[in-house]
């Protein structure tokens, strides 16, 4: 994913189906790790869109 950020992405996530958690990676800024999410905000950069987790879990 890193290598993602460094080469513009504005916004990553890693779903890990069997632990139940995403990692959301945003440049310049710490991995946020969410626990059992219901759902994923595609924030400033795919406003309005938000991913249900229900299907995944």
């Amino acid at each position: 994913m890193r290598e993602y950020m460094e080469n513009g992405a504005r916004l990553g996530w890693l779903i890990n189906r069997k632990q139940r958690k995403t990692e959301i990676y945003r440049p310049h800024q710490d991995v946020e790790i969410l626990k059992n999410p219901n759902t994923m905000s595609g924030e400033d950069v795919l406003p309005g869109f938000v991913l249900d987790l229900s299907t995944i879990w």
